[in-house]
Parts: structure tokens; C-alpha cells; sequence
């Protein structure tokens, strides 16, 4: 089908001003609980992780399964669905043949603006006033999105389940109305674990710091990655030899992504308005042409 050139400018005039009108009036992004406006982490609780003072002894991983009914015949290695506190056991030796193991503690960073969240089309993350990030199953649909937004590595897919979905420490160890503070907090012997508000524990932290200088390293993990997180650490071993990402923005990182996050809807409408447009177009020219021609000979 031949068109001419007034009828192609016609066409992407029309099809201008679809995009325009489909920009405009498309509904706005998904925006989960909590994503744009986030809980400010001074008004949160969080835990304060001393990774000098923990021997390892998986009190914490224990407690965890039994306050949030997980399987406690495993032997766990990593964070998995039915694994929402782990002990890492890290080799931070830089001699050979002379390893040196040092365990950290691992579970939700609880981030003060999550990736999470911002990505969750269905709120099935959101924001606790506590200041932990919740997750609710019931409305999650296993779509997996947080897992590739959360800078962690912290939502795991539970594979077994005919019904998969992910899971994440939620501290729903808490909800029960038997506890004032996280199950892995009262169950640490050697106090490494120190839960309360988010500033007083900063307050602690470097107080700690100040007062040990050669004993930690002079940072507070968590005080300003992407943006601050309620789980805060000390450690006496440079943070990447313990498996930290030290590459990470103090910036929040749906703040970095939302300006493009919402205008994907508009942009979606205005496409789908385009293709519509020429699809409509070429079925008008098709009608034609089969008004002029019939089995191969023009009709008048």
C-alpha cells in the first residue's frame, strides 16, 4: 500500500498528538506503600550488629526460625526463603594455608527508603513505622522484582512451593505481643545485638569507635548507604573482607530511578495509542483497496 506524502504527515501528526494526550492522561505509576514518601530513619527502631563481640554460635539463626515457624533441621549456608537470618562465616585471613573465620550476622538491611518497596507493583512491601521493611505474602504474586532491586541480595524465591513467593526477615518475630525487641536480639549471649532507635544507636556506635579506635574500623555500615538502613554495623575487619558491598551510593536508590519509574505508564499509553493508530491506518488503506480492485480487475 502506497501512501502519500500528505497522508504520512498526517499520520504522525495524529500519532504526535496520541502521544501527547496518552502521556497526559495515563494513570500514574504503581506507587506502593511508603515508596515516595519513606519513614525517616531517626523515628525508626533498628539493631545495632558488633561484629566484635559475635562467636559465632547461631543463637540469632535459631531464634529466627522458631519465632517465624521455619524448619530447624536445616543446615543453612546462605539466606533462603526458609532462612531469614544467617550466620556468615567469612575466611578473612590474608596468609595461605592460615584461615582466619570471622562470623557476621546476616538478614534484611531494612533500608530507611527501600528498593524494594519503590518496585513492589502490589504493596506487598511497605514500610513499618518501626522502621522495618514488612512483607505481606498474601498479596505478593511472585513476580520477583525486588529481588533483582534490592542491593542486598536479601528477598530469596521460595522454589519448593507449589505456590511460590519470596521471603525476607520481616521481624514479624515481633507481632506476636511476647517480645519488646526482635527474637535474634534476646537470643544473643554475647550482647553483639543491641536494638533500640536508629539515632541513639549511631550515638552508641561511635561512641564505641571513639573510645576503641584501634579495635574498629572508623565507619558505622549502614549509617548512609543508599540512604541509611535500620540494621547498623561495627566491625574490626574492613568491611569488604566480609562480604559488604562498599560500592554503594549514600543516595536512596528509588530516588535515582523513580523519575523514570513514573513516567514508564505514559509513555506505555502514548505507544500503545501509536500502534493502534497505524494499525487503524492500515486497515483503512486494506478497506480501500479493495474497493478499487476485485479479483485482480479495477472496478469503476
Amino acid at each position: 500500500m502506497s501512501i502519500s506524502r500528505r497522508d504520512f504527515l498526517k499520520l504522525c501528526g495524529a500519532s504526535a498528538v496520541m502521544l501527547g494526550v496518552g502521556a497526559k492522561f495515563a494513570p500514574p505509576a504503581l506507587a506502593p506503600r511508603s515508596a515516595k514518601v519513606p519513614i525517616s530513619p531517626k523515628a525508626g527502631a533498628g539493631v545495632l550488629i558488633d561484629t566484635t563481640r559475635c562467636i559465632g554460635c547461631k543463637s540469632c539463626q535459631n531464634a529466627c526460625k522458631v519465632a517465624n515457624n521455619l524448619p530447624t533441621d536445616d543446615r543453612p549456608v546462605a539466606l533462603s526463603a526458609t532462612t531469614l537470618t544467617i550466620v556468615d562465616f567469612r575466611n578473612i585471613s590474608t596468609k595461605p594455608n592460615q584461615p582466619e573465620i570471622k562470623p557476621v550476622k546476616r538478614q534484611c538491611m531494612h533500608c530507611a527508603e527501600p528498593a524494594c518497596v519503590s518496585v513492589c507493583p502490589l504493596g506487598a512491601l511497605y514500610k513499618k513505622e518501626n522502621g522495618c521493611v514488612g512483607y505481606d505474602e498474601n498479596v505478593c504474586m511472585g513476580c520477583r522484582y525486588c529481588m533483582w532491586a534490592c542491593p542486598f541480595g536479601v528477598p530469596k524465591y521460595n522454589w519448593q512451593s507449589p505456590n511460590p513467593k519470596i521471603n525476607k526477615c520481616a521481624q514479624n518475630c515481633m507481632a506476636d505481643g511476647k517480645r519488646d525487641k526482635p527474637a535474634c536480639v534476646q537470643a544473643c549471649p554475647q550482647q553483639a545485638l543491641v536494638y533500640g532507635n536508629r539515632n541513639e544507636l549511631l550515638t552508641m556506635a561511635k561512641e564505641r569507635i571513639a573510645q576503641n579506635p584501634s579495635k574498629y574500623v572508623n565507619h558505622v555500615y549502614g549509617e548512609k548507604e543508599v540512604g541509611g538502613t535500620s540494621m547498623l554495623y561495627l566491625s574490626g575487619t574492613p568491611f569488604e573482607q566480609l562480604g559488604f558491598r562498599t560500592d554503594l551510593p549514600d543516595e536512596p536508590l528509588p530516588s535515582l530511578t523513580w523519575n523514570a519509574q513514573e513516567k514508564v505508564p505514559g509513555v506505555f499509553v502514548g505507544m500503545l495509542a501509536l500502534l493502534s493508530g497505524i494499525a487503524w491506518w492500515t486497515r483503512r488503506g486494506n478497506s480501500r483497496r479493495e474497493r478499487f480492485w476485485h479479483n485482480g480487475t479495477q472496478v469503476k
